[in-house]
């Protein structure tokens, strides 16, 4: 069988793999397959993107044009409506697997590195099954491929995997994750698999060959390779299939790639890495001010304007009112696609729409009800922008860093406490790296619990929480509780309210009160009062003069600064 000939049916099997991976999937050398897709290219049988994102370098990704399925048609001796009935090349599949792209890219990557182990091996996409692929193995086996996106919502990803449970038996589930919290979350929702459960991270994954220990299992602490993943796998050979499109057409033209001008479904083809880093960090902090945002990114405000301009220009993010960034509809549907999540779900939480377009806007006149919220208490949100804006540059200034940030919908932790349903909201969760180890924090930033009652009602879910072993299953160590204040006096207040909650509940809670001296409320292009913010977290780091802050309240009570 000749190269050109084999690189037709791989593609027509998995469009919008690059040359790297044809080279790992097809068993031919990389300069044969450079040579038979640069002359498939030449002869129009062939169309390739651009792709590049954080966890993949730039490449080109290539897909058969209507000529190149004819072809295959011929070569195979079948219709080219039996191709689009059977393979992923219709371009309907066209447009769901370029919305995909970089779940598309990282899947590829996973099947490279296990071709490695097992070959040949056979992959299968999905797109309403609760798996996003099925890999099958030289031996008949399949291992079930499934990927929680960055913004995947919480709830709606938890019935999928309640469906994949129940669903056709593999030899194991793969499941690939943005971090460690939610690695941890996602192994206890599948307790009681039908088969073998593996998880990794995504940017191990994207970066890893066969031999790299990333995979770890729901019963054993130890990583596994990809090869000792195979070894452990159990015998299910299930193949799900699904029914057809209604409309299968033949794959188009492909459009003019630059990001102003491009379709929705090609975006995550046309937008560059720092673009979608900036997009993905816009999605997490709404209303955030660019000062704040080239802070988290590490970037001058020049080098922000650079990688905002196309997003701008593509009607992806939108400045409002006082320079504010946020996803506009159209943003919050890119990003929804990419991770199989609800793009009416994500627009009702987090539209920052008008309600009305002819009054101005207001938190009153947001449709996304979490956007409205946010808006309304729009001095509270800007603080703790620039809380965690700070943080971030401290670390790199003092060789940390900031590995882990999430929003408060991702910050929160739910737990079960005397056999009813329980949970945390704080305003932020981080993970620091501090020299060869992490340090994980809740963040609180404190404006209205002045009063005694009102600071015991805010501690009290911590309690609770540290009651349990929660923290140590969710986290892998118990978290710091960092409690921020404005105000020098409300902290102290706090100390006292907090050592008496602490010593009723006999706990060690690793909490740690924090407020900065000298509070003159100057601000900066942030907004609101940032200016406080910055003096209580510039200094949270090792070495900082400017906070005070008790931490371990309880049997092991200290005073100094923060680890």
């Amino acid at each position: 069988m000749s190269a050109r000939r084999d690189l037709l049916r791989l593609l027509a099997a998995m469009p919008l793999l690059d040359r790297l991976e044809m080279v790992a999937l097809s068993g031919w050398s990389r300069g044969a397959v450079y040579g038979a897709i640069a002359a498939q290219e030449r002869a129009g049988l062939v169309d390739a993107v651009p792709h590049a994102s954080g966890l993949t370098p730039a490449t080109r990704r290539y897909c058969l044009t209507a000529g190149g399925l004819r072809r295959l048609a011929e070569e195979n001796g079948s219709s080219v409506e039996s191709l689009l009935r059977r393979r992923p090349v219709s371009e309907q599949w066209r447009r769901i697997l370029l919305q995909r792209l970089d779940a598309v890219a990282t899947v590829y990557r996973l099947a490279s590195a296990l071709s490695d182990a097992a070959y040949p091996i056979r992959l299968r996409w999905y797109r309403a099954m609760p798996m996003d692929a099925a890999l099958a193995l030289p031996d008949g086996r399949t291992l079930a491929v499934v990927r929680l996106g960055p913004t995947a919502d919480r709830t709606a990803f938890a019935k999928r995997l309640w469906r994949l449970r129940r669903g056709p038996r593999p030899g194991a589930f793969l499941l690939v994750v943005p971090d460690e919290i939610r690695l941890r979350h996602t192994g206890r929702l599948m307790a009681g698999a039908s088969a073998i459960t593996f998880l990794a991270l995504e940017r191990d994954v994207a970066a890893s060959g066969a031999d790299a220990r990333l995979w770890r299992s729901r019963s054993g602490p130890t990583p596994l390779s990809l090869r000792e993943v195979l070894a452990h796998a159990g015998g299910g050979r299930s193949w799900p299939r699904e029914r057809p499109l209604r409309r299968l057409t033949p794959p188009q033209a492909l459009p003019e790639t630059e990001a102003p001008t491009a379709p929705d479904w090609l975006l995550p083809a046309s937008l560059v890495p720092a673009g979608k880093r900036v997009l993905d960090l816009v999605a997490d902090w709404p209303w955030i001010a660019p000062p704040h945002l080239a802070a988290l990114l590490g970037v001058s405000a020049r080098r922000l304007g650079q990688a905002l301009r196309p997003l701008e220009e593509a009607r992806l993010v939108a400045r409002a009112p006082a320079r504010r960034l946020v996803l506009s509809d159209r943003g919050l549907a890119v990003l929804a696609r990419r991770d199989r999540a609800s793009v009416g779900l994500a627009r009702k939480r987090w539209s920052a729409a008008p309600v009305d377009p002819a009054r101005p806007l207001s938190w009153r006149n947001v449709s996304g009800r979490r956007n409205r919220q946010l808006l309304r208490n729009l001095e509270h949100t800007a603080a703790v922008h620039e809380f965690m804006a700070t943080l971030a540059a401290d670390a790199r200034d003092q060789g940390h860093e900031l590995v882990q940030l999430d929003p408060p919908h991702r910050a929160s932790r739910f737990f079960r406490h005397e056999g009813r349903l329980h949970s945390v909201h704080p305003d932020a969760f981080g993970v620091l790296r501090l020299g060869g180890r992490l340090w994980p924090f809740f963040l609180e930033w404190e404006r209205r619990a002045v009063r005694p009652a009102t600071m015991a009602a805010r501690l009290a879910p911590y309690l609770r929480y540290y009651t349990s072993y929660r923290p140590t299953d969710d986290h892998g160590v118990r978290p710091a509780v960092l409690v921020a204040f404005e105000d020098e006096i409300a902290a102290s207040h706090f100390r006292g309210v907090a050592r008496r909650e602490v010593a009723r509940a006999s706990i060690d809670l690793p909490l740690q009160v924090l407020h900065g001296r000298s509070l003159n409320g100057t601000g900066t292009p942030g907004g609101g009062r940032p200016g406080q913010a910055r003096r209580a977290g510039a200094r949270l780091l090792p070495g900082g003069d400017d906070l005070h802050a008790d931490h371990h309240f309880g049997d092991s009570e200290v005073t100094g600064e923060l680890p």
